[in-house]
C-alpha cells in the first residue's frame, strides 16, 4: 500500500528559493539564504550538483537552524541519504532521479518529495499519493539548468499547471515581473535561482517577487 505523504501547505510554496552554491560560495549560502527568508522566501531547496553527498549534508546542517527559526520548509535536491542523514523535511527529485514510490519508501510518510515536470504527460503520471508538489519547466531558459527540455512559457505553463492534481511551482529563467503571470498561470508559486542567490541583495530580490505577486489571483 502506498504511503501517504505529508500534508503540504501550498502557501508555503509562494517563493521557493532553489540555492545555487556557485553563485554564494562558502558561508555567503548561509548569509544568501537567510537575507532572502527575510525578504520574504517560504521554502528552500539546497541543490549543490557537484558537491559530495558529505558536503551536502553539511551545508544541510549549517542552514537548518536559519530555516527552523521561521519554520520555513527545507528540502535537498535528488540525494535522499544526505535529506535522512541531515533531517530536512524532504527532497526533491527529476524524472531521471529515484522513482517516487521509491522515494517515498526510503523516506517515509512524514516527509515532503517534490517531482521536476517538464510535459503535460509527465504531469498527468505524477502520483498524489507519493508526491507533494511538482515543479513545472522551464519556463523560459536558464543557464542555471543546461540540460532541461525546451522551455514551456507562460501558455505551456497555464497548461501543465491547469492538469496538474498538485499544487505546482514555476521554474527556469524567472524574474519578479513573470512573478505575477505565473500565480495567474495557476502555480502555487515561483521557484527561483540566480534572481535571488546571484543577486548583491537577496532580501530585495525576494522583496520585489513578493512585491509583483501581490494581487495575483488564480481567476
Amino acid at each position: 500500500m502506498a504511503l501517504k505523504q505529508m500534508a503540504l501547505e501550498p502557501a508555503t510554496l509562494r517563493l521557493y528559493l532553489v540555492t545555487d552554491p556557485d553563485l554564494c560560495p562558502g558561508p555567503s549560502l548561509l548569509d544568501t539564504v537567510a537575507a532572502a527568508v527575510r525578504g520574504g522566501v517560504t521554502f528552500v531547496q539546497l541543490r549543490a550538483k557537484t558537491a559530495s553527498s558529505r558536503a551536502r549534508v553539511e551545508m544541510a546542517l549549517a542552514l537548518k537552524p536559519i530555516l527552523q527559526k521561521t519554520r520555513t520548509p527545507f528540502v535537498i535536491n535528488d540525494d535522499i541519504e544526505a535529506a535522512i542523514a541531515a533531517d530536512v523535511d524532504g527532497v526533491h527529485i527529476g524524472q531521471e532521479d529515484i522513482a517516487p514510490d521509491l522515494a517515498r519508501a526510503r523516506l517515509g510518510r512524514g516527509k515532503i518529495i517534490g517531482l521536476s515536470c517538464e510535459t503535460p504527460e509527465q504531469v498527468a503520471a505524477a502520483d498524489p499519493t507519493l508526491v507533494d508538489y511538482l515543479g513545472l519547466g522551464p519556463v523560459f531558459a536558464t543557464a542555471t539548468k543546461t540540460d532541461h527540455k525546451p522551455a514551456i512559457g507562460m501558455t505551456g505553463l497555464a497548461e501543465m499547471a491547469g492538469a496538474a492534481a498538485l499544487p505546482s511551482v514555476a521554474i527556469g529563467g524567472l524574474k519578479a515581473h513573470h512573478a505575477r503571470g505565473a500565480i495567474e498561470a495557476g502555480c502555487a508559486g515561483v521557484a527561483v535561482v540566480s534572481a535571488i542567490c546571484g543577486q548583491p541583495d537577496p532580501n530585495q530580490a525576494a522583496l520585489r517577487f513578493i512585491q509583483a505577486m501581490e494581487g495575483a489571483s488564480h481567476d
